[in-house]
């Protein structure tokens, strides 16, 4: 027997602003939070010189112990996780319970610490290296840090996929809830702005160049697209079993009713259309709905040639129709492991106020991506029961979530 399954939280830390009223509310003013980033204007051969960032500041109540054992990836999934609990209303009791787990990723622990265990490789003395330092580093971060603050017992899983690693959180969460594994849920995923996370796809001229018009990218499904803007933060939801949320009186923020996770096994970096379109199709039937009640799509978008044209040929094949569709990282840029939830907070936004943010800097769609309803100017105002939101990684993990208006 399954279980109904809610989001009864959420938090944000992001350039759109670190609170989830306020970030939602941004996508409505039509220019994004691109800047020129002068660390990286200052390291030879880096081509972009863009990002978008969090400007993050450490809240006074933190203290040492807090974030001891902290990067700025976990304070960073710290502060959103607080902000869905407090607007969940998730007690003390229920995290501890061991009916309450965690779900969260980012694509690796915190940059900085890894230069200390180098030093040592090359200084040949422990110098600067403490407790903490590998737990700043540990591509489980996020999830073990956060289940030591909050005192959780139950599930942990940590999904460090790339840019699936909020999103697949989200989808683990899921389907704990829903085969009664575990009662409530923290999931989401977090990044930390780094010009070692630059430079991964600087190396595959993958990034955008523009860097004297930062407001003119990315452009995501644009004929002039250049590439890709990194980005950081971080997003929380609260996942919870339907009938315990209302018993409770928490808010319905939306549900969740399809999920799929595939792989291309094909590539590591090149994607695959096909499979892309199945985990789309997988989605839907596990949702158990037709494709034509889904009214939005939250894409991937990254504005790189090829995963812009995969993914969009993907879309239309597991629609077979235009369906409204636009990217939410023409705001934000790529914010690898947290866009998968910052993605899909966004589009439970949308539901529950019945307006869908544009595709920034989208004048000319590529006629070599497929046909879409592509959504531009203002956005779009629209009554939507059904919307989806997917994600695609390196190593070829592909993810696709339904939410349904409460």
């Amino acid at each position: 027997m399954t279980r109904r399954v809610a989001i009864t939280g959420m938090g944000i830390v992001s350039a759109l602003g670190n609170d989830i009223p306020g970030a939602f509310q941004r996508l409505k003013t039509p220019q994004n939070l691109v800047e020129h980033v002068e660390e990286l204007a200052a390291i030879k051969g880096m081509f972009s010189h863009l990002g978008s960032l969090a400007h993050f500041r450490r809240p006074s109540r933190w203290d040492r112990k807090t974030t001891r054992t902290m990067g700025p990836v976990a304070m960073y999934a710290l502060a959103a996780t607080e902000e869905a609990l407090a607007q969940a209303g998730i007690d003390e009791a229920t995290l501890e319970s061991g009916r309450c787990g965690i779900a969260y990723g980012s694509c690796s622990g915190s940059i900085a610490p890894h230069l200390d265990f180098l030093s040592m490789m090359h200084t040949h003395e422990v110098k600067n290296i403490t407790s903490g330092t590998y737990i700043k580093l540990m591509p489980q971060t996020t999830a073990c840090n956060l289940s030591v603050h909050f005192k959780t017992h139950g599930r942990l899983v940590p999904t460090g996929t790339a840019c699936t690693s909020g999103s697949l959180a989200i989808g683990n969460a899921y389907e704990l809830v829903k085969y009664g594994i575990q009662d409530v849920m923290i999931a989401g995923g977090a990044e930390e702005f780094s010009p070692a996370q630059v430079a991964i796809f600087d190396t595959l001229f993958a990034t955008s160049t523009r860097n004297g018009e930062p407001s003119k990218t990315p452009a995501p499904y644009d004929a002039n697209r250049d590439g890709l803007v990194i980005g950081e933060g971080a997003c929380t939801l609260i996942v919870e079993d339907m009938e315990r949320a209302k018993a409770r009186g928490a808010k319905i923020l939306a549900e969740v009713v399809g999920f799929c996770e595939n792989t291309d096994g094909t590539h590591v970096t090149n994607p695959n259309a096909e499979t892309m379109c199945a985990a789309l199709k997988g989605a839907i039937a596990d949702a158990q709905i037709s494709p034509d009640a889904i009214s939005y799509v939250n894409g991937h978008g990254t504005a790189t040639k090829t995963g812009d044209i995969a993914e969009t040929h993907a879309t239309r094949e597991a629609f077979a129709r235009a369906v409204p569709i636009s990217s939410t990282k023409s705001y934000i840029g790529h914010t690898l492991g947290a866009c998968g939830a910052i993605e899909a907070a966004m589009t439970i936004c949308s539901l529950n106020e019945g307006w869908f943010h544009p595709t920034l800097n989208l004048t000319t769609p590529d006629p070599a991506c497929a046909e879409l309803d592509y959504i531009t100017g203002d956005g779009r105002r629209m009554d939507a029961e059904y919307a989806m939101s997917n994600n695609f990684a390196f190593g070829g993990v592909n993810t696709s979530l339904v939410f349904r208006h409460p």
